[in-house]
């Protein structure tokens, strides 16, 4: 199936406003005496350093995060403003130079710290076997220990009869389910019964 390719307005102007502040990166950094490659590495530093802000805050809202945030986005505002004609761009500042010339080492700080500092371990997904573990019914109380049942005499002795006829008529003893049976009487009887004539 071929997918259709629709601009998207927000995607369109966030190129263009990339695009326009990359520019202006540039030609701040060539204005202040930086040439070739080193012109065009500043606006890649300026906007790197803001989006690894970006990225370390929406995981962690933290001082470290906002501050790098807020100095790349300085740098880039301040890019955007400076080339729109409130700076000579012929004969730049003194203080212009030296931000230029110091971004560099401060960019890379920031990316370190940022790359390096310390955020929270992502929560573990839940285990569905824990929690259905943890989701139980109350605990009941202990149950009381079985005891064996009271078996009335007249019953033992009946049963010994039983057992008797049994093993005149096959040659073997009485087995616990065939004297439950015959007797009529719960399996826990029937085995205390079985033990006795033991």
């Amino acid at each position: 199936m071929v997918r259709s390719i629709r601009p998207d307005a927000v995607l369109v102007q966030a190129v263009i406003a990339g695009a326009l502040s990359f520019a202006h990166l540039h030609d701040l950094a060539a204005a202040a005496g930086q040439s070739g490659w080193k012109a065009w590495a500043y606006p890649v530093s300026v906007d790197l350093l803001l989006v690894a802000a970006w990225r370390r805050l929406r995981v962690q809202r933290s001082r470290l995060a906002w501050c790098w945030f807020l100095v790349a986005l300085v740098a880039s505002l301040g890019a955007n403003v400076a080339t729109a004609g409130f700076l000579d761009l012929a004969n730049p500042p003194a203080l212009l130079r030296l931000g230029i010339a110091g971004w560099p080492a401060l960019a890379f700080l920031g990316g370190t710290l940022l790359a390096h500092s310390a955020s929270p371990d992502p929560a573990p997904a839940p285990d569905p076997e824990v929690e259905a573990e943890q989701i139980t019914a109350p605990e009941l109380a202990p149950a009381l220990p079985e005891t064996a049942p009271v078996v009335p005499p007249a019953l033992v002795e009946h049963a010994r009869k039983l057992a008797a006829d049994h093993r005149t008529r096959t040659g073997t003893d009485i087995d616990t389910a065939t004297l439950r049976a015959r007797l009529g009487v719960p399996d826990d009887l029937a085995g205390a019964i079985a033990a006795q004539l033991a």
